[in-house]
């Protein structure tokens, strides 16, 4: 007798275009909180110092921090990278090029 293959929650769920949608545009917030926070940790600098020298608002960090600002540009998560003295690159196989300067 033949076993039938289980299907998971997540990849039953992610059979549905619209959930994964959700979840990939989620997904993509997630990682910049989480980048950011664990950039911030390594670098000991808080919300208001890091918001001063990106010359963005608190609420603005704080926003990216929790997940909670979905509509963030490339333009403005680059500066907040620059001022903590990261650079973003778009790379394809061996050639990278600088997101800004």
């Amino acid at each position: 007798m033949k076993k039938n293959k289980t299907i998971s929650t997540f990849d039953r769920l992610m059979n549905d275009p619209e959930r994964k949608k959700q979840f990939d545009e989620g997904y993509k917030e997630f990682l910049l909180s989480e980048l950011l926070l664990s950039i911030m940790e390594e670098d000991e600098i808080s919300v208001r110092a890091l918001a001063k020298e990106a010359g963005v608002s608190p609420t603005v960090i704080q926003d990216i921090r929790s997940g909670k600002k979905d509509n963030i540009t490339l333009k403005k998560f680059s500066d907040i990278m620059k001022s903590l003295g990261y650079k973003l690159y778009v790379k394809k196989g061996r050639k990278s090029i600088p997101v800004s300067n």
